[in-house]
């Protein structure tokens, strides 16, 4: 039965069991009487917020629609020529309504349970793939952040990796012609980690000294393209290894960096169809030589076998996913950009190798054409090879040409007074050409009038500027039959819809994950993020154009503080793991201010999620673990123990509140008491906090600084794995320390540069992302949450939450017991499912019961986090009692399965649980030997005989993939127009081990 709502009403929208009645009945399960009984005694008075959140009335859809288009117009919308690592581009309208605009793909999790993933696999194989091609290097991840953090993920590769003789703890070298933005975030993880950094240009050669890697770009930010081939080889036989940041699009006519000898390629996917979105999400990328691929930051998608056979794709390396390994971590990365990444491969396999070439040819021709008329009117270039983007020296005369430009509608990229940029894309056309001449004071030629057109390539181009033969592409990339069989947009269309009915997202089913939260992404909410007034905005465009972004951005901040309890918020971080960053870095800041450097011990619980002990290590921290009590509270003698002998270095303690096994300590404030007793701060981890919001305040009950997750407390939708924000709140004396601008901390992190060329650690407010507000573009799904919802409905939402999860154990204790509870036995916003007890009894697994609820149509609880051989479960308030109830039976009936292993019926190995999940063709198959019927593999309760989800493949084989490291596109020697069944039958995928945690930050 459907929820009753108020056409006025969002939160009945949102909130799924809504009906009083059904409320009765959850209530009457758990033994409560009233909603707010059950709260009072769930979560401690103790750290209650003692007044309701200060917010403005509820909106409705309409009010904030209508508001937001307010916001938007406040944009001014122009032709983006800033360049700097953001390029405009066209995004296929069939791509955009059918993947960023599709529930289908935007509100997928992480693919985690490979079997009913296999669409979202392909489709970041395909990214790997082409990522692979186009750099030349073997193996490529499933996306990064954005470059800028690539490039810092690149640099602490290349300092773990390289063993050669006194490389090793050698300075990194980064060329001066790099993004300044990604400068600023190497040189702020360069101040945290304690490690040599010197800024030169490469072009002259190498600086002296033992040097562990170089970065260099190509173009150069100042357009410049030249063959790294020398500089390279010259690294080589120092020792150092080479990372070069690289333009995917330019690759198609540049010389790749493999070719020339790279270890490492970074950069960006966004103009291969990802919107500008003032800044973000974009899908970075990374490609290693081999040897380096278990280095690798970040998810990799990789090829193995299912049950039968047939190949079949996974998460390869699982268990080294993320590189969470506490103290041992490299890196924190865990949310990537997998949506954003599965667009770009989709625009990539449109046009194909042929059509992407002939974008960048097109680029170029309009580059050329520029440069013509510049230097015929007697302007002078920087570089005279260029790919895009060309640096013109106009003495004295910037500023007056930039406001020239603008009054023409464009944007023309501010350097200094003297030198103006100019990149051209694939959006630039003939006209934009003669009005940037114009801008410039030339006079346009008959070539600038009739050159190389957007929709055509007539080679009109004026000769002169080509590029070098040395740096010219003769190679071939994209030959897989995938980047050539879709090339209609029937054909495209039909493939998309063809991964998207092999996985199973939040459109179709309920997704019960623990602390992961995966409640509705409103269609109202998601609506705006594709307008152009928000998603064509350039992230470096003048103020002057973005008031309306920086309104909602700020509003949201304000809003976010009101909630959190704390007094100021950044967004920049986009992910959670970012946000932990951001705010240990924070924590640095403020007692390196004080004089107090040697604090950098982090106190972390044993059940903490894993990205916190990796980002303390990056912070510069070390890790100090805390033991976990058998209740699941914190150890307090252990805990008073490491305060005790760390009294002095100790920098911080991190907890995630409600606990992370679901729970709400009453000793919360106690532990932030003694920590601040001992001159720490308190980080209090923002995965949990949708059991809190409206009822509790991190900020007020002893918390110095959090992260929050916008991609689960606040409706920003997962993606398959990304994009998400993280922003970090703090109280005030942290303030000074937040995040800073990447693109204006340069000069400050430049001039702090000392004569070993390391960093000033007494710099404050280190950057996070490459741009100021992060993954802005997504930041209206959360703006219009918060205006939909109110400060009223937001509570609600979070008591349905505590509602739900109460009532999903309440019915599964009696077959799986739950594992921790608090006060009056009650969770807090999920349970945990003890199966330890029935494992050893029967031999059933956890990882049985997640595979074979694929069976009855669910994607899996979280497996095996915070403890092994549990489940942990988190049904949202979002849910409705019927699709609860579902949950439930599906659970309960594989419990009488679990029984009949026990009885007997069939050994472990025999049983429907071993055997899961069940594919269509399993279950036809003409040679059935198994000891259960056909029925109960298949239909195990009577409700999936309509609407059944048969997985594409059976239960995958792990160990095969890793064993067989398989992460691309098997490679065609000869393809000549394969027809689009070629494709079907040799996209081929991976699975990985089995994962230790679920956890998406």
């Amino acid at each position: 039965m459907t929820v009753q709502s108020s056409p006025t009403n969002f939160a009945d929208r949102h909130i799924g069991a809504r009906r009083q009645s059904d409320i009765n009945t959850m209530l009457k399960a758990i033994g409560y009487d009233s909603l707010e009984g059950l709260v009072d005694v769930a979560l401690p008075e103790s750290i209650r917020a003692p007044k309701p959140l200060a917010l403005q009335p509820a909106m409705t859809e309409a009010q904030t629609l209508a508001a937001l288009r307010g916001i938007a117009g406040k944009n001014k919308t122009a032709v983006q020529m800033i360049g700097q690592g953001y390029y405009d581009t066209l995004t296929p309208a069939v791509i955009r309504r059918n993947i960023l605009e599709n529930p289908a793909w935007y509100t997928a999790y992480t693919p985690y349970q490979p079997e009913i993933s296999q669409g979202r696999l392909e489709a970041l194989l395909n990214f790997q793939t082409m990522v692979a091609d186009l750099t030349a290097l073997p193996v490529a991840n499933a996306s990064l952040l954005d470059e800028a953090t690539a490039v810092a993920e690149a640099v602490l590769l290349m300092r773990r990796a390289n063993k050669a003789p006194g490389a090793g703890a050698g300075k990194t070298v980064l060329d001066a012609d790099l993004l300044p933005q990604t400068l600023a975030i190497v040189l702020g993880r360069a101040q945290a980690l304690d490690f040599e950094v010197e800024v030169a240009d490469l072009s002259a050669g190498l600086p002296a000294g033992a040097i562990n890697g170089i970065v260099l770009q190509q173009p150069g930010v100042s357009g410049r393209v030249f063959d790294h081939a020398p500089v390279i080889a010259a690294a080589k036989e120092r020792g150092a290894m080479v990372t070069v940041a690289a333009d995917l699009l330019a690759l198609t006519l540049i010389v790749a960096p493999g070719e020339q000898g790279a270890d490492i390629a970074v950069g960006t996917a966004q103009r291969f169809g990802v919107p500008l979105f003032y800044g973000g999400p974009h899908a970075a990328y990374m490609a290693v030589r081999k040897g380096l691929e278990r280095s690798l930051p970040g998810r990799l998608v990789g090829v193995s076998k299912d049950d039968a056979g047939l190949p079949a794709y996974r998460l390869a390396l699982q268990t080294r996913e993320q590189h969470i390994r506490r103290e041992k971590a490299t890196s924190n990365i865990c949310t990537a950009q997998a949506l954003l990444a599965i667009v770009a491969s989709m625009y990539a396999v449109y046009h194909g190798p042929d059509g992407l070439k002939a974008i960048a040819e097109r680029a170029h021709a309009h580059a050329r054409t520029l440069a013509a008329a510049l230097t015929s009117a007697g302007l002078e270039l920087v570089s005279g090879s260029f790919f895009d983007t060309l640096t013109v020296r106009v003495p004295g005369k910037a500023a007056e040409i930039i406001a020239d430009a603008e009054g023409r509608g464009i944007n023309l990229r501010v350097i200094d007074a003297d030198t103006v940029g100019v990149s051209t894309d694939e959006t630039t056309t003939a006209d934009t050409i003669a009005a940037v001449v114009a801008a410039f004071g030339a006079t346009a030629t008959a070539t600038t009038e009739t050159g190389a057109d957007a929709g055509t390539n007539d080679g009109t181009a004026e000769p002169g500027f080509e590029l070098p033969a040395d740096v010219v592409r003769s190679s071939g990339y994209l030959t897989h039959p995938v980047f050539h069989s879709h090339r209609s947009e029937t054909a495209l269309l039909r493939y998309m819809r063809r991964l998207s009915d092999r996985d199973l997202a939040l459109d179709r089913t309920m997704i019960p994950l623990g602390s992961c939260t995966m409640k509705l992404n409103a269609t109202v909410e998601m609506e705006p993020i594709s307008w152009p007034e928000f998603a064509s905005i350039h992230p470096f465009a003048p103020d002057s154009q973005t008031e309306g972004w920086r309104e909602l951005i700020a509003d949201l901040e304000q809003n976010l503080a009101e909630i959190t309890g704390y007094d100021q918020v950044s967004i920049q971080p986009n992910a959670g793991s970012q946000g932990e960053l951001a705010g240990l870095l924070a924590i640095r800041g403020y007692h390196r201010s004080r004089g107090d450097e040697q604090r950098r011990i982090c106190l972390i619980p044993a059940s903490a999620h894993g990205t916190n002990a990796a980002s303390a290590v990056l912070a510069g921290m070390k890790v100090v673990v805390v033991a976990t009590a058998p209740d699941g509270s914190i150890d307090h003698a252990d805990l008073q123990g490491k305060i005790d002998a760390n009294k002095d270095t100790l920098a911080a303690i991190m907890i995630t509140y409600p606990s992370t096994h679901g729970v709400f300590d009453d000793d919360v404030r106690l532990v932030c008491d003694a920590v601040h007793a001992a001159g720490g701060q308190v980080y209090i981890d923002g995965a949990n906090l949708n059991a809190l919001v409206g009822l509790a305040q991190p900020g007020q009950f002893g918390g110095d600084v959090s992260h929050l997750n916008l991609h689960k407390t606040f409706c920003i939708p997962h993606g398959g794995g990304g994009p998400g924000v993280g922003p970090v709140a703090a109280k005030a004396h942290l303030a000074p320390f937040m995040p800073g601008d990447a693109a204006a901390a340069l000069d400050s992190a430049q001039s702090g540069l000392n004569g070993a060329g390391s960093a000033d650690s007494a710099s404050a407010g280190v950057p996070i992302s490459a741009s100021r507000f992060g993954s802005a573009g997504v930041l209206p799904i959360s703006w219009a949450y918060v205006k939909l919802m109110g400060g009223d409905g937001l509570t609600e939402a979070t008591k349905s939450a505590l509602l739900a999860a109460n009532y999903v154990a309440s019915r599964l204790n009696e077959h799986f017991p739950i594992l921790y509870t608090g006060t009056g036995g009650l969770v807090a916003h999920e349970c945990i499912l003890d199966l330890r007890e029935l494992t050893a009894r029967t031999g059933v697994s956890a990882e049985d019961v997640a595979k074979r609820l694929i069976d009855y149509g669910f994607h899996a609880p979280t497996l095996a986090f915070p403890v092994a051989g549990t489940l942990m479960v988190e049904p949202t308030e979002s849910e409705d009692l019927a699709e609860m109830d579902r949950f439930i039976d599906a659970m309960i009936a594989v419990k009488g399965e679990i029984d009949q292993v026990a009885a007997g019926d069939f050994t472990a190995e025999e049983s429907p649980l071993r055997k899961a999940p069940h594919t269509a063709a399993a279950v036809v198959t003409s040679n059935w030997d198994r000891r259960y019927s056909r029925e109960q593999a298949a239909f195990p309760l009577a409700s999936l005989r309509t609407d059944k989800y048969f997985p594409p493949v059976g239960r995958i084989d792990g160990a095969n993939g890793d064993r067989n490291l398989i992460c691309s596109c098997p490679p065609i020697e000869a393809f000549e127009d394969a027809p689009a069944a070629s494709v079907e039958k040799s996209n081929t995928a991976v699975p990985a081990a089995a994962a230790t945690s679920t956890q998406n930050r």
